[in-house]
């Protein structure tokens, strides 16, 4: 990846690949920008024609507790990561944007579940998976494949997370805050983003079952770990536990770099500020360079 003045990024296209739940989900595909050189012609002279100088790093980015994969941060993000040099595909999971499916059967285990899918896709069509970016609850589930990473994850070097929250319990309880009948008639509407959505109580059930906490101290990758000290959705505490969870290692082994990065004054979605947007995305650009094996 080269890390420099932003080149317009390769053209975006749009994708539809199998998603971990048995329904097909929508993605785009930020090309990288072509960085090449010249090559040289029989006659020992420079040749107008060039080359790759290098197979560009694939990472996969994915999107916030009922956002999709054209929330502006995203996109822009992407794209810049695009024009210095990456490959992203952003994604839509399970009922949500253009994918199919029922947002309110779904839970963080088809979150992963998806996120797993997208990696195997990109893999398979794009080249191997080097790196993950998950923006608030899709930084969970990338911590989540992070630390226990199966098949789906094994060319992964890096991981960085956007406003991430360290467990899945708080979510359940927010959402019962909001609408009691949630768990009282077992489905209720929370508003979130100026929309109602439908949350049952299977989702919050699976919301508590999980124990991110224990995954992160099983990350064995370099992560870094990008929040605002002004988020008002998710605190700031939640990054550093993140942080302190990801550098516990049992005594005699290795502890992968941890590097915490508070974005000040920018909000939960990076909309506030236009500049949050570029900040994040040669930081971005430097860390998966770094550590693009």
């Amino acid at each position: 990846m080269t890390l420099g003045p932003h080149r317009p990024p390769g053209l975006s296209r749009r994708v539809r690949f199998p998603g971990g739940n048995g329904y097909d989900l929508a993605g785009i595909v930020d090309v990288a920008a072509v960085v090449s050189k010249p090559t040289a012609a029989a006659s020992g002279h420079p040749d107008p024609t060039t080359v790759p100088l290098s197979k560009p790093p694939v990472l996969v980015f994915s999107h916030c507790f009922t956002c999709n994969k054209d929330l502006k941060a995203i996109v822009r993000i992407s794209r810049m990561l695009a024009g210095m040099g990456a490959t992203v595909l952003r994604y839509d999971m399970t009922g949500l944007g253009g994918s199919d499916g029922d947002f309110s059967w779904t839970n963080f285990s088809t979150n992963v579940a998806d996120l797993r899918a997208a990696i195997k896709f990109a893999n398979q069509e794009l080249g191997p998976v080097v790196g993950l970016i998950g923006h608030s609850f899709g930084g969970a589930a990338s911590l989540a494949v992070a630390g226990d990473p199966q098949d789906a994850a094994e060319t992964l070097r890096a991981i960085a997370t956007l406003a991430a929250p360290s467990d899945t319990h708080h979510l359940a309880s927010l959402m019962e805050r909001k609408n009691p009948a949630i768990a009282s008639a077992g489905v209720g509407d929370v508003e979130i983003g100026g929309r109602a959505w439908t949350i049952r109580r299977e989702m919050l059930a699976d919301f508590r079952s999980h124990q991110l906490g224990d995954l992160i101290t099983r990350i064995a990758l370099p992560l870094m770990v990008l929040h605002s000290p002004t988020d008002e959705t998710v605190d700031f505490n939640e990054a550093l536990r993140i942080y302190q969870l990801a550098s516990l290692r049992q005594p005699g082994v290795a502890t992968p770099p941890v590097s915490l990065v508070a974005i000040d004054r920018a909000d939960h979605l990076l909309g506030n500020r236009v500049e949050d947007l570029t900040y994040v995305a040669e930081l971005l650009a430097a860390f998966f360079k770094r550590h693009h094996l």
